[in-house]
């Protein structure tokens, strides 16, 4: 019974294995009582994860057991009881129950073979709903006894069975210690015994995580509050422990002081060194942290403190004083002994996060420098013009930008000298007086530089106008971004029928969209678009042709990322004050005069005197880099955990580790199973391959040892929402959380994150570990919950040291009630500029759609990016228009090798890839709904051909032969073999080439 799964927290481990035993006295019985764990023992899908065993040694047909189950749950008499008769592991049907409360189960029951053990489960339930979104439901009571049998169960009849052990279906749902809750008259007497303050301190050592809030632990009975804590710590270790509080009155403004810890003669620990990271620390992009921590009578809170230990530190026994504080309640000293030993802990002691050394990395800045990241150059800066990789941007005198312009070629494979204008006049605001109609007229003191690095500028500008002052500040960094904080204040009342900024766009850089209701595609003639954000997670657009063009994006001041990934109606976007006006706002985009006008508007407002108003906006200026077609050509992903040399036999030369097998279980937290899975990478390498890992932010498996530590910060890390899912959240995490993937197979739940939070730092210090510890070469991001902050500083520390570092985004189509309306591509501008590949990706549909949306939403190349194909293994004839191939070995249909065979074949390494959307690409078919992409080398062109026509074509090709240096006289059009994809032939070079609907050709003309 005592074995173990892997995964189990070694310090539990221990107490379990020893069976640990103390007394509880009911009022029905005093007895010793074990809480022991199994290797799954049981079908704990119908039964249950946990039973208590009992032993009947009576004749009767009547057995009678009261078991001190002490359970965390609410109303156990809503929940039902299954009693199986432990010889022939039959049901027993003949059973009465006398009481069911959360401190005891009072039962009767028929012990059908007589003498012997027993089990009685207590939490059985089913899971219902999606096999990866499971609805745990617990089995309501039932009546299945005899009514002959229930006569004879005498009234005031004494119990006459014992309880052996409360055993869980595995260490990981135990309740011991920490969810085995104080009785009510434990509770009575300890606050009989301690009298006096509106609160109890109970330190707590690192190995017992604090994990409720309604309910002290038996455990804490036992040993009683205190105002001290020892602990024993490695030199350069971070030491964590906790200072769980018992709040009898309610608490507000909780914070933790401390003093130096001492050990005598002038040696010390500096204050400086000891922290609690529930009220203080460095949010993820890098400011300071203060959170107040109020606690509500009758409840619990741990306060989860560390001391990061110096390497250079003397072994010794050091002593000093935290001091708690709350408002209006008399502090209290709390008396901290460490003895520190003489063994410097291995890397920090990060190595073993089971003793939360981890906890540390929440307050982490690791490469938050603000360096330039290849392949991006720095920003050169002459005048009023900013230069940064393939673009470059004039300020204006009140700011905002003059002008924006690209240099990258229209097949997107190199730079120009020849410049691409972006807009047509400067971007601009209009504030309309409500008084004349009229705009009011700005005076401009110019702009001055603020700071200055080689991966971002900042400026700033104060413009004046009658009543109102406009501050500007504005920063670009080398990816181009540009980023606006437009502050307005009022200097008295003033009265505006309208406020409005302009961007401008130039209709060379306005033939595609995507955004404000829009799927990707060419632009509609005209937008007339309103915030919804109940419901939409709309607030801005891209707009752009091939190689050129702005995402752009209307920002409250406090602005918070919404959820995604079907969670968006459950945290939504802020409306903003300025922009949104109550509903007021809203865009349009048309034509006016020469441009592509986008008027986003805010409607008709007073401001009063001192009043502030925030028109904040950000502009992404695309395409971010040249598409490397080499990578593309030389890069292929094998998508699952398989044996190595099968996966080399494939071709693939890259191996993505998804979550839910062997070497990564725990869904967004690899760090349980690392030495398999360095294990893995390092015979992988030893093949020629490289190996990236699922590992994001958006979800975290209750496996992750950090889980309660976390918990503890509120709502910071974990959104708030109404709890159920899988049984292990609803017995151990309770209430207040949203449930979301599950993985059957480990029985992996994953709890939904918050959000923008400092779980960011730890995933940042997290990938720095896997690369420098387990030898990962790039990750494979399953939607993101991050914002570009992390993603920078994530491929910062995955390219360090020439690590490979590649980064590949897969989206499930965001375009949907559940996410908001979004497009995927809207929604993850930001990250392409660090990306090396995308796969968008499920329930993308690939066959009712335009080239446009192709082009825009799933290919990325006009964004530098280069793609994959997902749902129901993608389109190949489609895909390969734009150099995609599909997921190996996802599906049945998506086997891209005789795809790379044809390249291989052809030598598809170093051509050049002229799109159809280029204007003299020297292949073309005579049906712009069968588009024509060329792959071109010397003397040699491989075209690809797709049709988006409604039924089967013909098309013939329109060949600029002095292009592509072929003689027309000697060159041949063969259609090369390909399974599941062409049959081979040959086609005059004035054929008639028959095209299947959604089909297409491969071609090489020679």
């Amino acid at each position: 019974m005592y074995q173990y799964s892997h995964h189990f927290r070694h310090y539990r481990k221990g107490l379990l294995l020893a069976g640990f035993a103390f007394s509880f006295l009911t009022a029905a019985q005093a007895q010793e009582l074990k809480y022991t764990a199994g290797n799954n023992n049981w079908n704990a899908d119908s039964l249950g994860n946990h039973r208590a065993v009992v032993t009947f040694n009576g004749t009767a047909k009547v057995a009678r057991v009261v078991i001190p189950w002490r359970r965390r749950d609410e109303h156990p008499e809503t929940k039902r009881i299954i009693i199986q008769d432990a010889k022939t592991k039959q049901k027993i049907t003949n059973v009465k129950m006398l009481a069911l409360t959360r401190e005891q189960g009072d039962i009767c029951f028929e012990p059908t073979s007589g003498k012997g053990e027993y089990y009685i489960y207590y939490l059985p339930s089913k899971n219902e709903g999606r096999n990866n979104y499971p609805k745990g439901v617990y089995l309501a009571p039932e009546q299945t006894a005899d009514n002959a049998w229930l006569q004879v169960v005498p009234d005031g009849m004494k119990p006459n069975t014992t309880v052996k052990e409360l055993e869980s279906i595995d260490t990981f749902n135990s309740f011991y210690p920490m969810e085995v809750i104080a009785s009510a008259a434990e509770m009575q007497q300890l606050k009989l015994k301690h009298p006096g303050g509106g609160y109890m301190v109970f330190p707590e050592d690192r190995q017992f995580p604090i994990k409720m809030t309604d309910d002290l632990p038996q455990r804490w009975i036992k040993k009683g509050p205190s105002q001290s804590f020892a602990g024993e710590a490695d030199k350069g270790e971070y030491y964590a422990f906790q200072l769980g509080i018992y709040a009898r009155r309610e608490m507000k403004d909780v914070q933790v002081t401390f003093g130096d810890l001492s050990a005598g003669n002038g040696i010390t620990i500096p204050a400086a060194q000891l922290n609690c990271i529930n009220t203080n620390g460095t949010t993820y992009d890098a400011r300071p942290f203060n959170a107040t921590v109020n606690i509500p009578a009758g409840k619990v809170q741990a306060l989860w403190c560390g001391i990061d230990v110096p390497e250079n530190a003397a072994p010794g026994i050091y002593k000093g004083i935290a001091v708690l504080k709350a408002a209006d309640m008399p502090d209290m000293p709390i008396r901290l002994t460490i003895t520190v030993t003489n063994k410097l802990a291995v890397n920090g002691g990060f190595n073993e996060p089971w003793k939360q050394t981890r906890l540390k990395w929440l307050n982490s800045t690791l490469a938050q420098d603000n360096t330039v990241i290849a392949p991006y150059t720095p920003l050169e800066m002459k005048d009023s013009v900013i230069s940064l990789l393939g673009r470059k941007i004039g300020i204006n005198k009140d700011g905002f930008p003059a002008q924006i312009q690209t240099f990258f070629t229209p097949e997107m494979t190199s730079l120009t000298t020849q410049p691409k204008n972006i807009f047509t006049e400067p971007v601009h605001f209009h504030f309309t007086s409500a008084a004349t109609g009229k705009d009011l007229t700005w005076a401009h003191q110019g702009w001055q530089v603020t700071s200055r690095e080689a991966g971002k500028i900042s400026w700033k500008a104060i413009n004046t106008a009658a009543g109102l002052q406009m501050e500007v500040n504005a920063a670009l960094e080398f990816d181009g971004f540009l980023d606006y904080t437009v502050k307005v204040t009022a200097l008295e009342d003033v009265a505006l029928k309208e406020i409005t900024m302009h961007l401008p766009f130039d209709k060379g850089a306005a033939r595609y969209m995507m955004g404000l209701n829009q799927k990707g595609g060419l632009r509609p003639e005209k937008i007339d678009w309103k915030w919804d954000v109940a419901h939409k997670n709309q607030d801005g657009a891209w707009i752009g042709d091939v190689n050129a063009g702005i995402q752009f994006n209307l920002r409250d001041e406090n602005y918070v990322r919404p959820l995604n990934t079907n969670f968006y109606l459950q945290k939504p976007l802020l409306l903003p004050t300025s922009w949104g006006n109550d509903n007021k706002g809203g865009i349009t985009i048309g034509e006016k005069g020469t441009a592509i006008l986008v008027n986003s508007y805010s409607g008709e407002r007073t401001m009063h005197k001192g009043e502030v108003l925030y028109y904040n906006f950000h502009l992404i200026i695309t395409p971010f880099h040249p598409i490397n077609t080499d990578f593309q050509w030389a890069t292929r992903f094998y998508h699952r955990y398989h044996n190595l040399d099968s996966i080399k036999a494939t071709g693939a030369t890259i191996v993505n580790i998804h979550h839910g097998n062997d070497i990564n279980p725990w869904i967004n937290y690899p760090f349980i199973e690392w030495k398999k899975m360095k294990d893995y990478i390092d015979e992988a390498h030893s093949k020629g391959l490289k190996v990236k890992i699922y590992n994001t932010v958006r979800e975290l498996s209750n496996h992750a040892w950090e889980t309660f530590p976390l918990r503890s910060l509120g709502h910071e890390v974990y959104s708030p929402g109404n709890g159920g899912g899988f049984s292990w959240l609803q017995e151990h995490i309770a209430k207040d959380y949203i449930a979301a993937w599950f993985v059957p197979e480990f029985k992996d739940a994953a709890i939904i994150n918050s959000g923008m939070n400092r779980w960011h730092n730890y995933y940042v210090e997290g990938m720095n570990w896997l690369v420098q510890n387990v030898g990962i070469d790039g990750i494979y991001l399953d939607d993101v919950a991050f914002d570009r902050v992390t993603m920078k500083r994530v491929k910062r520390v995955l390219t360090k040291d020439n690590h490979p570092g590649i980064i590949d985004l897969h989206s499930a189509n965001q375009y949907n009630k559940s996410d908001g309306f979004i497009n995927s591509a809207v929604l993850y501008m930001e990250h392409f500029p660090y990306l090396n590949r995308l796969w968008f990706g499920e329930y993308f549909d690939y066959e009712q759609n335009s080239p446009d949306f192709f082009l825009t939403e799933v290919s990325g190349i006009p964004f530098g990016l280069m793609g994959e194909m997902l749902q129901d293994g993608g389109n190949q004839w489609r895909g390969m228009v734009y150099g995609m191939t599909n997921r190996m070995p996802w599906t049945e249909n998506s086997d891209p090798r005789p795809i790379w065979k044809v390249w291989d074949d052809f030598g598809i390494q170093g051509s050049k890839m002229i799109g159809y959307w280029v204007d003299n690409n020297p292949v073309k078919t005579n049906n712009p709904l069968v588009p024509a992409t060329i792959y071109r080398k010397d003397g040699v062109v491989l075209v690809s051909m797709a049709s988006w026509a409604p039924e089967d074509v013909a098309v013939k090709l329109s060949i600029d032969w002095k292009a592509l240096g072929i003689d027309p006289a000697r060159a041949t059009i063969t259609a090369p073999d390909i399974r599941n994809f062409q049959q081979g032939q040959v086609f005059g070079k004035d054929a008639s080439i028959p095209v299947s609907k959604n089909k297409g050709w491969l071609l090489i003309i020679k």
